[in-house]
């Protein structure tokens, strides 16, 4: 058989060992850590989520790579999440990891900027508007782009009824909010 397709077939066993070993340690740590779905991953998620793929994958494979040396890699990279998990309750942190949140449709007027912002288009926008039952932007007050990714329809309740409570908190954080006066 040509050495490209088994060569190194006398390292079939320390693979094994070594992948079966590493996942173990990755359950292990991920099960330590904070529950968390996908679609509720930050940036900090997704990027522990790449480093830690890398260095499965890499331990797992590489010849020269000890399962010691990427167990230790792996408990770092799962305890510096942690770390960063926690020190996002600090603001300047937040604001360093964390999206803002963006509104995208203010009392029924669309802002291209701030979708431009956020990598979306028009249809992006009104896609995800038409799942939610929403029919006319005059409908709406708000729709957020929240700091996950999610859209927040806020609909429009009449002149003078104030905003509801998280709604205001969410509006006090949001990039280029200017304030209805």
């Amino acid at each position: 058989m040509p050495e490209w397709l088994v060569g190194q077939a006398g390292e079939i066993g320390g693979v094994v060992g070594k992948a079966f070993l590493m996942y173990l340690v990755a359950l292990l740590g991920l099960r330590l850590a904070h529950r968390r779905t996908l679609s509720q991953w930050t940036t900090i998620d997704f990027a522990a989520a790449v480093a830690i793929g890398a260095i499965l994958g890499r331990t797992a494979i590489a010849s020269g790579q000890s399962f010691l040396i990427g167990a230790v890699a792996l408990i770092t990279i799962l305890a510096a999440h942690t770390i960063v998990t926690f020190a996002r309750y600090r603001p300047w942190v937040a604001k360093a990891t964390d999206h803002r949140v963006r509104i995208l449709v203010d009392h029924g007027e669309l802002r291209t900027g701030q979708l431009r912002v956020c990598g979306l288009t028009e249809k992006d926008l009104f896609a995800q508007l038409r799942q939610q039952g929403v029919g006319s932007l005059s409908e709406l007050r708000y729709v957020l782009y929240e700091t996950k990714g999610e859209l927040t329809v806020v609909r429009d309740r009449g002149v003078g009824v104030p905003d509801p409570e998280i709604v205001r908190a969410g509006l006090r954080n949001a990039a280029g909010h200017r304030a209805a006066g």
